[in-house]
This record gives structure tokens, C-alpha cells and sequence, in this order.
């Protein structure tokens, strides 16, 4: 994908269908004020643009995306197809989705479409197509946004017949269907496709206000898989459309969730994706370790290529039970920690805010009052100031990482949808536990799939890696023989692609290369804790730890067991253990241990590898790093409501926002940013 835009663009999502004439002219002098230079249309206009089903009327759109171009403003065009018309509902009942539970919705909302639906099929690709036909010479056309924030699930009968038909592609024949999913157990032999149901509240599963609680967790693991690729075809046909008129367009959609969005595969959408876009609402409590996992994901969806931030709130969300407003500079902060971790766009939802309906509270760059003497918009001005000064200087940076984490959506699901052993395993929560020992020590470290190659890595860590897929194992082997260091923890290797038990003992396939054999597990109370006890210290990791949760029973199979239990009967068997498999080693850690162990033991491998934090900063202050071909840029974030003093090192750098020249240790205020071109510190070394 050829990149399109020369400068990290600024603006977000437009509605000028929903204010008269004079409110457009209002706006176009207040984007200059702001250094607006892109904005979304088209995103909800389906009705609009199409009020029957011969008749399309654009005349609107043409008249918006003319004004746009006179204004030096961009568009990221909008397919409207997020919500059909009611028209569509009413002739073509078969777009309506159906709950859970069995129940046909009626028209209303957003996310309303069966994406099975050949009605919404057939009508969202031609809208696609028409609107590449008719805008596809226009200068204002910058980059396709198809539909919006995909993620619905529909179990209506046009949904079961075509998961019928994903099986029968997928497993060939009956027999091999009934072998993965189980179905001896209660009595669920299948013998032909039409006696398979969708997995729903009729049937499968347990509990509404659970959607995880399934008694077939294959059924509903091939469930979600299909979900996601139903969604993914919808996207693709537009996608199609598109590029059948225009071949070299850039066509995204936005990713939301903040990224980490369970219902979809990004891995797999992302090979369907010409640029990754995001849509990043962290409320004002979240954790910034999280926002920055979210960010690294979106970054590795796509082997470190950047990332769009397509959406996210210049001050308050509206869809909390309490939505408080964003602190002054916040908003700039968050706003340049996604462009230090990959982002080149800054884009908000939403450039003016809603008069009526569900929206009308949602921050927006220009508020009710309607002019620019607002706190919200002269912040947003400041930074799209400072972003037409940065021009294009950070475009195509990357993150050099030489720590890894793997992340995947299969063994998300798999994991999340399992009968036991405990409901306060999340997989999510798991895998920011040691994203966050690396973060709090500001070294770098990429989010990857199953299929990313691992060669760059000195280090990968696959926490509860409860999924082995067919090859993984020996991938992992071939990885740690050639010198590298893997981790993985308790419940690893337990399962097959088909949530089928690995039979032989765990940790099934990984069992040779970690050395060791897990008899059983212990699943904690929550008040509950045993202990890890290193036997000899381990550089910074010593002394006793606390764990809980799970607490693996492991019997080393040639592993050095470097910790060992603290408490209970299985006092003295190894919680900690290494491998030498070849010219690397695997690391197993047996139960859910405190933070200070997992950045104890961190910190102890990255030594070891020679992997280095880019700064050493008081806590609450983030250090990250980009390259490209203008130089090597050091984003220094302060996080905290005081002032901070970092030490940048002794070599002279430039900061690309006030254009001094610093070294030593620098005072940074309250949510201050520092970009640094020119530090010398790179945070790794160059041979594993």
C-alpha cells in the first residue's frame, strides 16, 4: 500500500447532512483556526444517500466534498453502509439480525445488518461501488472508510445456513467435524449439515448474562470464528467494489474495542486492510500501560507498519454511567503517546457536536456554544499547530523491538469459553501483566500472531499459550534451537485448534521443548496465595514471591527448577524452570505470580540478552522510540500531575516541538511531552 498522505493528518468524523447550510460555512473557518486537514464523511448517510431502491442521490455529498477541497481539507470517505434504511428493513426483513435468544430486531440503532444477509450483501457493495465511480477522480478523496466499528453477531437462519457451509468447507466431511467438536459427548453426533445449529441461548449456551458459558466450547469456537469472517467478507465486498473502479485506493475500516476487541480476528482482518485504523476511547482511570498495549497491538497487526488513530474523544465520552472530562492536556498527551507508538493520524470523534439523539453529549472539537472559545477547541488548535510544524518528519518511523509478545484471538476465545478451572482467568488481563513489566521499564516490546516470524526476537513470551496450533510447537522449537529465549506459563499447551485436550500428558506438544511434565492444577480462591521461593538467586529475581489463581503441578522432564512452592502439599515442586533445548532455552512459569516477580524476571532476561530500556524515568513516565529515515526519535511522555525530572543522557538532542537543544536532566511538567531527535540510546543490541 502506497501511503497517500504527507504529514500525520488531523481532524475526524463529519456530519454536515445533519446542520443547515450556514453552520458548513462556520465550520470551514474553524478547521483553518485548528489546521484541520482531513475529515470522515458518508459514515451514517446510507438512508440519506439512498431513499429507495432505485434511486441514489449524492447531489449533498458532492456539494460537502467540493466546499472540503476550496478549504484544503481531505476526506476520508465513508461508504454509509453502518446502518441500512429503514426502507431496506421494511421490504427485506432478512437484513434485521436475531439475538441470543431468538429474537428478530426491528429496525433502529446501528450494528442492526445480518451480515449474511443477501439483501445487505447485494446493496452495501453496490453503494461501495457507486460512490467509487462517482468520486473517484475528485482531489478531495484521500482514503475509503468502509462501514464503521464492525463486531455484531446476528443467529438468524440465513447466519445458520452459512455456518453450515463454513464447516462443510472447513472440515471436509461429517466425521471430521464430529471428531473436532466432540459430539459423542452428550449424545450430539451430527449426520447431516442440517442438524447443526447456530450455538445461542436456544441451544449451546448456558447463561445470558455469561457469553462465554457454552457446554460445546468447539461449536462455539468455530462460532466465532465464522462470526469474524462473516464480517470480513461483508468488509471485502466492499473493499472489492472499490478497488474494481479505483485499483490503487487505500480502504480501511476502524477498529474498536481500543484495539483490543474480542469478537473479531484483527490478525486475520488485518491481511485484508490496507492501513490499520483505531478507535481509542480509554476512560480517564484506565491504566496508560493498557492504552499503550493497545497501541503496540495495532502496530504489530501488520509487522510494525503504522497505524491510524481514527477515532478518539478531544474531551468527554458520553456512554459511561460517569463521563468527566478530559484534564487540560490530556488530550494532547494521549493524543502524541499513539504517534509514538505508531500512529500517523490524530483523528477525533467528533469535529462538531450532535444537536439531538444519542450523541448530542459526546465531546466534540467544536461544542454547542459553536465557536472556537473553548478550552477544548484551542487545545485542539495548539496541537494541530505542532503537527504541521512536525510535516512529515515521523512519517514511516517504526519501533525497533527485540522482546515479543504473542497474542491470539483463537486461544483468546478457547481459553475464555473453557468449563473451568477458574472464571478469573482472562486472557486479556494476563497478557497486559507482562506487557506491563516491559513498559514500566521502557523497553520496547511488539504484540504478534501465531504466524509472525520470530528471527527479529531475542526474547518472546506467550503467556497461557492454552491453544497450540498445528505447527506452533515446532516453530517454537526451531526458534529456541537457534538461540532464543522463550517463556510461557500455567495452562499452556493444553489444547489442539479444536479445543481438543492434547492427550499424553501436559503441556502437550510443548512438553519437549520446556522439559517438563504438569501433572495437575490448582485453581486458587481469590483470597488464596501460595509462594514462589527461588532456590539460588537469578540476578534481580531472588528471594519469595506471591502467586495465586492457577498453580501448576509440574514434574521436570530434564528443566532446571530454579523455584519451587512455598506452601500447601506441592511445597517443593518447581514453579520456576528452565530448558536448554539447542542454542536458546524455554522458560516455564507454573502459577499467576505478583508484578514485582514478572518485573523482576523481566528485567533479569533483558539483561541477559542485552536488551536495554531506552531511559531510565520516574515512574509514571513513558519512554518510546521510532526510526525512519530522517533519524531515531525518543518520545518522552509524562503522565503525572506533577513535574518530573528525566534524565535524557549526556549526548545533545533537539526537541522537535520547542526546538531546543537538551542534555543532562530535564524538568517536564505535568502531562509535558518531549520528542527527541537525535538520542543516542537504542535499547538493544544487535546480535542474540
Amino acid at each position: 500500500m502506497k501511503r497517500k498522505w504527507s504529514k500525520i493528518v488531523y481532524g475526524g468524523d463529519y456530519n454536515p447532512e445533519q446542520w443547515p447550510r450556514e453552520i458548513r460555512d462556520q465550520d470551514m473557518r474553524l478547521f483553518k483556526l485548528a489546521d484541520i486537514d482531513i475529515v470522515t464523511l458518508n459514515v451514517f448517510s446510507w438512508a440519506l444517500n439512498q431513499p429507495d431502491e432505485q434511486t441514489y442521490r449524492f447531489e449533498w455529498l458532492d456539494e460537502v466534498m467540493d466546499e472540503l477541497h476550496r478549504n484544503g481539507v481531505a476526506v476520508c470517505l465513508g461508504t454509509s453502509t453502518a446502518a441500512h434504511p429503514a426502507w431496506m428493513a421494511l421490504k427485506y426483513p432478512d437484513v434485521l439480525t436475531v439475538d441470543p435468544e431468538g429474537r428478530k430486531k426491528k429496525f433502529g440503532r446501528r450494528h442492526n445488518s445480518c451480515p449474511n444477509s443477501p439483501t445487505f450483501r447485494k446493496y452495501s457493495a453496490l453503494m461501495a461501488g457507486k460512490l467509487a465511480e462517482r468520486y473517484k477522480n475528485h482531489p478531495a478523496l484521500l482514503l475509503w472508510h468502509v462501514n464503521n466499528e464492525y463486531g455484531w453477531r446476528c443467529y438468524c437462519d440465513n447466519c445458520e445456513r452459512a455456518f453450515r457451509l463454513w464447516l462443510e468447507k472447513r472440515y471436509g466431511t461429517l466425521d471430521a467435524l464430529n471428531d473436532a467438536w466432540y459430539t459423542r459427548f452428550w449424545g450430539h453426533t451430527f449426520y447431516s449439515w442440517e442438524e447443526i445449529v447456530l450455538p445461542s441461548l436456544l441451544s449451546e449456551h448456558i447463561d445470558a448474562a455469561n457469553p462465554d458459558k457454552t457446554a460445546f466450547q468447539g461449536i462455539s469456537l468455530d462460532y466465532a470464528r465464522f462470526a469474524s469472517d462473516s464480517l470480513l467478507e461483508c468488509y471485502m465486498l466492499e473493499r472489492d467494489a472499490i478497488k474494481a473502479v479505483i485499483p490503487d485506493a487505500v480502504v480501511t475500516t476502524n477498529f474498536q474495542g481500543n484495539g483490543a476487541y474480542k469478537p473479531l480476528d484483527y490478525f486475520k482482518w488485518a491481511k485484508e486492510i490496507d492501513v490499520i485504523a483505531l478507535d481509542s476511547y480509554p476512560t480517564n482511570d484506565m491504566p496508560m500501560s493498557q492504552i499503550a498495549m493497545r497501541h503496540d497491538l495495532m502496530r504489530g497487526l501488520k509487522n510494525g507498519d503504522p497505524f491510524l488513530l481514527m477515532e478518539q474523544s478531544p474531551s468527554v465520552l458520553n456512554w459511561k454511567d460517569v463521563n468527566p472530562l478530559k484534564r487540560p492536556g490530556v488530550m494532547r498527551l494521549w493524543s502524541y503517546q499513539s504517534i509514538a507508538r505508531g500512529a500517523e493520524s490524530i483523528m477525533f470523534f467528533q469535529m462538531r457536536r450532535n444537536a439531538g439523539a444519542f450523541e448530542k453529549f459526546h465531546g466534540a472539537i467544536i461544542d454547542h456554544a459553536g465557536h472556537e472559545h473553548t478550552r477544548v477547541f484551542r487545545e485542539v488548535a495548539e496541537l494541530g499547530g505542532e503537527l504541521k510544524r512536525l510535516g512529515d518528519t515521523l512519517l514511516d518511523a517504526r519501533t525497533t523491538s527485540r522482546a515479543a509478545i504473542v497474542f491470539d484471538w483463537d486461544n483468546w476465545w478457547a481459553l475464555e469459553y473453557s468449563s473451568g478451572p477458574t472464571v478469573a482467568l482472562k486472557y486479556l488481563d494476563q497478557i497486559q501483566r507482562y506487557y506491563d513489566a516491559f513498559y514500566d521499564r521502557n523497553i520496547p516490546v511488539d504484540l504478534i500472531g501465531v504466524n509472525s516470524d520470530l528471527s527479529a526476537y531475542h526474547l518472546v513470551l506467550a503467556p497461557v499459550l492454552y491453544m497450540v496450533k498445528p505447527g506452533y510447537a515446532a516453530k517454537l522449537e526451531n526458534y529456541v534451537r537457534g538461540g532464543g529465549t522463550f517463556v510461557t506459563t500455567f495452562f499452556s499447551g493444553i489444547v489442539g485448534e479444536s479445543d481438543l485436550v492434547a492427550l499424553g500428558g501436559y503441556p502437550g506438544e510443548l512438553r519437549k521443548l520446556l522439559g517438563l511434565w504438569a501433572e495437575e492444577l490448582d485453581a486458587l480462591f481469590p483470597d488464596q496465595h501460595n509462594s514462589i521461593v527461588v532456590k539460588e538467586s537469578l540476578g534481580s529475581v531472588s528471594g519469595s514471591y506471591s502467586c495465586g489463581l492457577l498453580c501448576d503441578l509440574i514434574h521436570s522432564e530434564g528443566a532446571e527448577v530454579l523455584a519451587e512452592y512455598g506452601d500447601d502439599f506441592y511445597r517443593g515442586r518447581p514453579a520456576l524452570t528452565r530448558n536448554r533445548f539447542g542454542q536458546g532455552e524455554a522458560w516455564y512459569i507454573a502459577s499467576s505470580p505478583e508484578q514485582r516477580f514478572l518485573s523482576d524476571f523481566v528485567a533479569e532476561l533483558c539483561r541477559r540478552k542485552g536488551i536495554k530500556p531506552l531511559l531510565d524515568t520516574p515512574r509514571g513516565v513513558e519512554a518510546t522510540q521510532r526510526v525512519n529515515a530522517n533519524g531515531r526519535f525518543t518520545f518522552v511522555l509524562n503522565h503525572r500531575d506533577d513535574e518530573a525530572q528525566v534524565d535524557i543522557g549526556v549526548a545533545a538532542c533537539t526537541d522537535l516541538l520547542s526546538g531546543s537543544t537538551l542534555t543532562g536532566t530535564v524538568a517536564l511538567p505535568p502531562k509535558g511531552v518531549l520528542i527527541l531527535q537525535g538520542a543516542t540510546q537504542e535499547g538493544e543490541t544487535d546480535e542474540r
